[in-house]
This record gives structure tokens, sequence and C-alpha cells, in this order.
């Protein structure tokens, strides 16, 4: 029972939202003795498994509280919470702190994928129709999605439980891992499983003949863990350990083969259009969770726009977040920047993507906007469609930039930062004037990748690097950038430990 309880709750949520996150027709009602026989039910929990991390990442925003907000770019205006994050204050008791340091969401995937492993095999054995290329297809997909959930639980809280069983449904009283453990079982997953996986679904790829589960290729359009999705991952998880010149392997494959898959590098326009990259699913989302309008997945919650947009984009007086105007001219310096720039002479923007109402006290981050179904001239209805982006082409690109630099490959490393300064319409990379290379790809990740969920973890491989700010590296060396573990994850497990930065 304990088991079908999991499972029910599973589906339910696919029905909610996940079914809509993979636009599959919802048509099956399942009971105990009928699941896990045919591939109608493969297909219903491996769909419930990517619905479980999409509502990970958006609940409470949680993608953007973990990645933009502390020690980034945003302010709060008025909300005492988000300043709390912003300070790195991770213990003050607001119950938005609480919901955000229990960590049990994001095991609800890993205990969902477990329990697609353990039962796959009795779907093969009694449903002809599930081929032996479908199941090592949807096991790969499986082991990607635990693997990247462990990389990001690692990223947020360091040392974590490796659980790689489903208990019968139960969440096991485990002691933590040590990170670089949990790092190695990740890198080690992933490599397995990136050559079972496809470049796109439903294109009669080697690895995966004829449609997916009797679907077209437009069902699956960047919204399943591809090939070049493992590569991506694993190009950051090298980084993340300061492994350059595997992430620079891992990077390059996908910098070798991104058109296989679908993907392109964005135009400014397209980037902040409401129907541009952030609207409902692609291939060229590298790794991505979407939700779409026209299958009723537009949500108030969950997106970064509830936070940032305000008047006169949507009618709400102020935002939750903004970037102060010191800082967006401190970052934004070059002129003729599509994403923003100011004449200085007059003071007037000659671009405004990224921000509107520069001149107020608050100024309007709209670099992501997709209101309804991207088309909205109605600013009083306040619902977002927005996928959430974990990663994209020009973010590798920028990120073998930042290996190639590291290991010594100046030119190389120039060239890729000049790709993107190319595509934004920016003067090209000159020592002479600017210095640092490292420090000039780390700038232009800050422009490029602004508001999508990377400031902070950014700020933490760049102290890595430098090493030259030593409060940042006492943060490090304490244990301080990750977050505390909720209170209730340690009354329900005493074999969970605080982060000792925190006790």
């Amino acid at each position: 029972m304990k088991r079908l309880f999991v499972l029910l709750l599973l589906l339910i949520c696919c029905s909610i939202s996940c079914k809509k996150l993979l636009d599959i027709d919802s048509t099956h009602a399942v009971s105990e003795e009928n699941f896990w026989n045919s591939h109608e039910d493969t297909r219903t929990a491996l769909i419930g498994v990517y619905g479980l991390l999409r509502a990970a990442m958006a609940d409470n925003d949680a993608w953007w509280m973990y990645g933009e907000l502390r020690m980034g770019d945003f302010q709060s205006v008025q909300r005492q919470d988000l300043k709390a994050i912003v300070k790195g204050n991770l213990r003050a008791a607001y119950p938005l702190l609480q919901t955000l340091s229990n960590w049990r969401r994001f095991y609800a995937v890993i205990n969902a994928a477990n329990m697609f492993m353990e039962h796959v095999g009795d779907v093969r054995e009694r449903d002809p129709k599930y081929s032996e290329q479908n199941m090592k297809v949807d096991i790969a997909q499986m082991r990607f999605m635990r693997a990247y959930t462990y990389f990001f639980l690692v990223s947020v809280w360091g040392d974590v439980p490796l659980i790689t069983s489903s208990h019968d449904g139960e969440f096991e009283n485990k002691a933590r891992d040590d990170k670089e453990t949990v790092l190695a079982f990740v890198e080690k997953e992933i490599l397995a499983v990136a050559p079972d996986l496809p470049y796109k679904y439903s294109t009669d790829d080697p690895q995966q003949l004829g449609q997916y589960y009797n679907e077209t290729s437009t069902r699956w359009a960047g919204v399943l863990a591809r090939k070049l999705t493992a590569y991506a991952i694993l190009a950051h998880v090298a980084a993340y350990q300061g492994k350059y010149v595997d992430a620079s392997v891992y990077a390059q494959f996908v910098l070798d083969n991104y058109s296989k898959g679908g993907s392109y590098y964005v135009g400014t326009d397209e980037l902040t259009r409401g129907t541009g990259f952030f609207h409902w699913k692609q291939d060229n989302h590298l790794l991505g969770f979407n939700f779409d309008w026209g299958h009723v997945d537009a949500t108030f919650s969950g997106h970064l726009e509830e936070l940032t947009l305000a008047r006169p984009v949507v009618d709400k007086a102020l935002p939750d977040i903004y970037i102060p105007k010191d800082t967006i001219l401190s970052v934004f310096d070059k002129p003729l920047d599509e994403r923003f720039s100011l004449d200085t002479l007059s003071g007037i923007p000659t671009s405004e993507r990224y921000f509107t109402s520069f001149n107020t006290q608050t100024p309007i981050f709209q670099k992501i906007k997709v209101i309804q179904d991207g088309n909205t001239s109605d600013p009083s209805f306040r619902i977002f469609s927005s996928t959430i982006i974990i990663t994209r082409l020009e973010n590798i690109t920028l990120l073998q930039a930042e290996a190639l630099a590291v290991i010594g490959q100046q030119q190389k490393a120039i060239d890729l930062l000049n790709t993107i300064r190319d595509l934004r319409k920016i003067k090209r990379y000159d020592a002479t004037v600017e210095g640092d290379l490292i420090d000039a790809i780390f700038r232009e990740r800050r422009k490029e990748l602004m508001g999508e969920g990377w400031r902070w973890f950014d700020l933490i491989r760049y102290n890595k690097i430098k090493q030259n700010d030593p409060v940042f590296m006492a943060l490090i060396n304490s244990g301080g950038i990750y977050w505390p573990v909720a209170d209730e994850v340690i009354t329900q497990n005493p074999l969970i430990k605080q982060n000792p930065y925190w006790q």
C-alpha cells in the first residue's frame, strides 16, 4: 500500500500538471493491479518524474531563489524574506526560507526515478509492444534525471544522502554522503547513459527509432533529456568541481553537435520577445521545463515574471525584485549592446530589451516576459507561461570559454567569448582595454544569463578560480555557500546533521 500511495501521488501530479508539461492527452486511469503492466504505464510514470522536478523548481520560485538572489544583482523592494536571501541570512524566521531549506521535494523526484527503474523490467516482460530499445531510452532518461537532481542538491546543500532505491515508497533514514562521492556518482551515471540518448525523439535517431510512444517529434521538442542535455550537464558538473579539462571535453561535444539536436544561437530579439526563446517548448532548450498556455498550463506563480514585472508591463504597482540603476550601468557598460545600453550624452536608453522604466526608482527587468501566451497587450492579466531554462547553447559557449581560459587556451577562449559578443552586437574583447580574460568571460555571463538562475553559482566558480576575495573565500571554506537544512528534515531523520556553518 505504501508503494500504491506514492504511485497515486505521482499520477495525481501527472493529471494536474505533469502531462501538460509534455503535451500528452490524459486517458490513463490505473489501478494497483494494473500498473507496471504496459508501455502506457511507463509513459505515465516517466512523464511524472519530469513533472515532479518541474514542480520542485517552480515551487516558491525555487530555481531563482537558489541561483539568482543571493549576493546577486537583484534587490528586494519591500519583501523582508527576499531581502534575507539577498543578504545571505538563510536562517531568518520566514516560512519561505524554511520551505526552501527543505530538500524533500527533490528526493520525491529521485524516489520516483528509482521506482521507475525497479519496475520497468516488469513492463518489458508483460507487454510485447514495449521494445527493448524503448526501455533502454526510458531508463537512460530516468538515470539522467536522478543524476541531475543530485547535482542540483549538491549545488544547493553540499553533502546530501545518496539513495538509489525506492525503499517501498518511503524516504530512507540515511546520513549525508560526501558531496564528492555524490558528484562522482552523477558523472558516472550521465556518462553511462549519454550514448543511449537520442539527439531528438521520433526522428529515427539510431538510439530511438520510430515514433516515441506513438507521438511525433513536435510532441517531444525540448522537453525530454537528450544526448546534448547529458553533455551540457556534464560540462556544468565538471566546472562546478574545477575539473576544467573535463568540462572542456564535455562542452566541446555540445558545440560540435548542437545542430543535430535542433539548437542554434539565439538573437537578442528572440531571446527577449514574449513569443521567443522562453516561450513554450523548443528543441533549442538544452534542458528546460515548459509551461504551455495552449494546454492550460500557465500559472501566476513559479515564474520569474511573478517577481520582476510591474507597470507598464503588467498591472502591478511595484515589482518584488529589481536591479538598481547603478548596477545596470556598471554591468551594461558597452555602447550599442542590444540587451541594454544607454546614450551617455542624453541619458536615454538606446536598447531596452532587458529593462524598461530605466529612469524611474525601480527599473523593470523584462528580459523574460511570457505573459499568457506571449502575445497579450492587456497588462491586467498576470498569468505566465515561460519555460524554466536550466541551460542553453550560449551558456555552454561561455562555460567552454571559461574552461579554456583556465587551462591556458587563451585564443580559443577569446573566440568563444566573441561569439556571444558578436551575437549581442558589442565590440570584441580587447585585453589592453578590458584586462583579465577570465574577468571578461564572467562579466559576459553576468549579462547574458541575467535572470536565468546562474548568478550565485557563477560567483562561487569565479571566486574559486581567482581566490582574491577573502570574505567570499571564507564563505566557501566554511561551507557557507550552501543552504541550511530545514529543521523538519533534521527532526524526521536524526542521522542528518545541520551544515556546520548554520549550526
